[in-house]
């Protein structure tokens, strides 16, 4: 495959993607995303370089070959850390490896990596470079348009410039700010203005690099028009998990795909996943917490979060509770049409 023709496919297989989120973005969560739609990328939840040297690899690494294509985010700023933990994340397969340089937590910060590492760009390709190094599959970046006092006009061309020299060809801009001094971490989701403009004058100055833009999208409607105006690929991030079905359900037809499932044969379709994981030892609500949003906006969601949010962290909770669930969804369908 020569460099053209796999930036190109690089560059469709991201037309739409679901960003990693702490807490969220689990296992379980992406089996279930994953039965919205086969085509877009999910990502894990962030993970640092040195967890997954030190730490308990299965439990951090382990995913089910159904999320494919599914992409690592690992966390850090030291070069041989970042390379150690992608010789070691080699043995697992995933699609990608992606380095976070946008979280803005305190957490984050006191170990000198997130957004903050966007002060320094120089230190972020010599981390890059190391990972490209030890990788098999691409390497990309997910980062912010700028931080603090930072100018994003005149920070952010130089930053791409710097990990696309490094040898990086995809890069997820969130475009926003982040005010790592004043704001908390929800507050740097929702107060720094979004600059569209600023990251499509980016693809402009970068058409080599595969480009996707993240924040306040909340629709496929919106995805498709930033699309049309020239960007590679838009990622989804809380929209995707508080309100799935609309974000997910029909996402494929951006590559031309008609799969799109209802919500109710979604539920059908994880229940194999779910008796295994409780054949397996393990918790109901382990994976039905991430399936509270699906019905969001139709008649019997409430009863179905109800049913799932009361019982399904008790001992024994089951399929059982799964169908029960469902009933009030069932229910609910025939009165909405009669009133």
């Amino acid at each position: 495959m020569t460099r053209n023709v796999a930036a190109a496919a690089n560059r469709q297989s991201h037309r739409l993607s679901v960003a990693p989120m702490m807490d969220w973005t689990d296992r379980h969560c992406r089996v279930f995303h994953r039965m919205m739609t086969r085509r877009a990328m999910l990502y894990t939840e962030m993970v640092t370089a040195p967890a997954v040297i030190h730490g308990p690899k299965p439990r951090l690494l382990d995913f089910s070959p159904q999320e494919h294509p599914v992409a690592l985010q690992l966390g850090g700023s030291d070069p041989r850390e970042l390379a150690s933990a992608v010789r070691i994340a080699r043995d697992w397969g995933y699609d990608e490896i992606n380095l976070n340089v946008g979280c803005p937590s305190d957490r984050v910060q006191s170990g000198c990596f997130g957004a903050v590492l966007m002060e320094r760009p120089a230190l972020v390709a010599e981390c890059l470079r190391a990972m490209i190094g030890e990788s098999p599959v691409p390497v990309t970046v997910k980062c912010r348009i700028g931080v603090d006092e930072q100018v994003p006009e005149e920070v952010l061309p130089d930053f791409l410039a710097q990990v696309a020299g490094a040898g990086v060809r995809h890069v997820v801009i969130h475009a926003r700010k982040a005010w790592l001094k004043g704001l908390s971490p929800k507050e740097n989701r929702e107060i720094p203005p979004l600059d569209y403009g600023l990251v499509l004058g980016m693809k402009g100055l970068f058409p080599h690099l595969t480009i996707c833009l993240n924040g306040g999208v909340t629709t496929l409607a919106q995805a498709r028009d930033l699309l049309g105006q020239g960007l590679d690929g838009v990622m989804v991030g809380r929209a995707a998990y508080h309100d799935p079905a609309s974000v997910l359900i029909g996402a494929d037809a951006l590559w031309g795909e008609d799969f799109a499932p209802d919500a109710v044969a979604v539920v059908k379709a994880m229940q194999p996943y779910i008796a295994a994981h409780l054949q397996g030892g393990g918790r109901l609500h382990q994976i039905t917490r991430h399936m509270l949003g699906l019905f969001t906006g139709r008649p019997g969601a409430r009863g179905w979060r109800r049913v799932l949010s009361e019982g399904a962290s008790r001992p024994g909770a089951g399929l059982g509770l799964l169908d029960a669930a469902l009933a009030e969804v069932d229910q609910a369908a025939p009165a909405a049409a009669l009133g």
